[in-house]
């Protein structure tokens, strides 16, 4: 008997494929690792055995026949809860929408579907992701599987928990200003941010327009090229209309050597405040790593990256607030009961159905757009926007990518940061890609030697060259040899495979 987690979601469908074991096996130990870890990690707001068994059974029917399997046959899959899946609840982890029922499934999730791929439930997220900690989820709180007292990071705390705790495979998280790559991070697995356009974002819960954009979480790079191949390879989604063809295939050169190519590097990051010492350790590991494979670093700056946490929290909670004002207990979302005018419904509604860090990024949006502040402030943000990405673009005349931490610390214990503005300056280093919207991914560097916790280091690549960006993620992940790494925890626990 081996245990599932210990495969990838390559290899799963390979297996399943060459009838090594049938989808529907490889559902059943998903649902039972599920079922034996959840009580310590809480990954998960809704576990579906019903779709994944019925999902698993049209694989291995489809098999029988001699049909052509998808690239994802067979394997497990979970979807942070603000993207729409028929036969689900999509809450976005908040009072507000704590019974509304997917009225159909967000493209990005369907085309995982359409490759094979077996949905096993929704993760858990800070409330309509506003958040770095996954917090503020109304339902309960999701656990760090390397150290059930710390958070996982987020607000995709709970897609990049079910893959750390080796619950699943792959799941998909959103990334607004680091969603992907933080908790990425926190927990030790893959997180890709693609740039902004390469997958659709249509079925998604918006809460930043400008700034969403939907990737994937793996335990190797190698999963996270498959599934990207699953997201884009339907060309452009006419349901999106930011959405871009991408006819590229992410696995067709992630072997490819590094030698020769330029990494860049930003010294004054090296010193950053707030950067612990074993992040800059992570960062000269990353740096030799390459180095080794025979890459050449460049010294690089960004002279406006300082200015991009501001610039953020102008543009993301002035979106916010237009995304969230449908949320009015009329049309949608939690309704009060007993009030004499639809104006007092309303506000008692969404008094009662957002949470304290909604309500704060609404309120903090409302006053930005408003008269006589619009000008100073959303306005300049849009200004320091076009300067980060020149200062991004003229960097890429020079480089190949561009290496930063993804966090400035491992992971820390709940409760540990209860300053708001503290809390987002979790996402330091990861808003400009969101700002300027090329792609970005976390690699995991193994544990630190202080903390024992995951390390990691965030590439960044040009626009729509996410290929090459999982190119460079490859060659760090064979450098640092943490590979396909699950918390010791939960290793082998539940979930066993024939």
């Amino acid at each position: 008997m081996a245990s599932f987690d210990q495969l990838s979601a390559k290899q799963i469908a390979a297996g399943v494929a060459a009838g090594a074991f049938s989808a529907t096996e490889v559902a059943r130990a998903a649902l039972d690792a599920i079922d034996a870890r959840e009580p310590r990690v809480g990954a998960f707001l809704q576990v579906t055995p019903e779709l994944a068994l019925d999902a698993a059974r049209r694989v291995d029917e489809a098999r029988a026949k001699g049909e052509k399997l998808g690239a994802l046959a067979g394997v497990p899959v979970a979807v942070k809860d603000n993207m729409n899946l028929v036969g689900t609840r999509t809450t976005c982890a908040s009072r507000m929408l704590e019974n509304y029922e997917s009225p159909y499934t967000a493209t990005c999730v369907q085309r995982l579907l359409d490759a094979g791929a077996v949905p096993v439930g929704k993760t858990n997220m800070d409330e309509f992701a506003f958040g770095s900690s996954t917090e503020s989820s109304a339902f309960h709180r999701t656990n760090n599987p390397w150290d059930t007292e710390r958070v996982p990071g987020g607000s995709s705390g709970g897609s990049a928990a079910a893959v750390a705790a080796g619950e699943v495979p792959l799941t998909l998280g959103s990334d607004t200003g680091g969603s992907i790559r933080q908790p990425a991070a926190l927990c030790g697995v893959v997180g890709l941010k693609p740039t902004y356009g390469a997958v659709s974002r249509y079925g998604v819960v918006a809460f930043g327009s400008s700034l969403d954009q939907v990737g994937p979480f793996a335990r190797t790079v190698e999963d996270a090229a498959l599934a990207m191949n699953a997201l884009v390879g339907a060309g452009r989604d006419p349901l999106d209309s930011t959405s871009q063809d991408c006819p590229v295939d992410f696995l067709e050169h992630l072997e490819d050597p590094v030698e020769g190519m330029r990494v860049g590097y930003i010294p004054s990051l090296m010193e950053a405040e707030g950067l612990t010492p074993e992040m800059r350790a992570a960062m000269r590991k990353a740096m030799d790593a390459f180095t080794d494979q025979g890459a050449e670093l460049v010294e690089i700056e960004l002279p406006h990256m300082d200015a991009a946490i501001a610039a953020y929290y102008v543009i993301g909670p002035a979106e916010a607030f237009s995304n969230l004002a449908r949320f009015d207990g009329i049309r949608y979302g939690y309704q009060e009961e007993g009030c004499a005018t639809l104006a007092e419904q309303s506000a008692a509604s969404r008094a009662h159905g957002f949470g304290a860090e909604a309500k704060r990024r609404q309120m903090l949006g409302a006053y930005l757009l408003s008269s006589g502040v619009y000008d100073e402030y959303y306005f300049a943000a849009q200004q320091v926007r076009t300067l980060i990405t020149q200062d991004y673009a003229r960097a890429f005349e020079r480089v190949d990518v561009v290496l930063m931490p993804a966090s400035p610390r491992t992971a820390f214990k709940f409760g540990e940061i209860s300053d708001p503005t503290q809390m987002y300056l979790s996402d330091v280093f990861t808003v400009s890609l969101n700002i300027v919207g090329n792609g970005g991914v976390s690699v995991p560097l193994g544990l630190g030697e202080e903390s024992g916790l995951p390390v990691s280091a965030q590439l960044v690549g040009p626009a729509f060259k996410d290929r090459r960006l999982l190119t460079f993620a490859r060659a760090l992940e064979r450098a640092a040899g943490a590979r396909g790494t699950v918390a010791p925890d939960f290793a082998g626990k539940g979930g066993e495979l024939a």
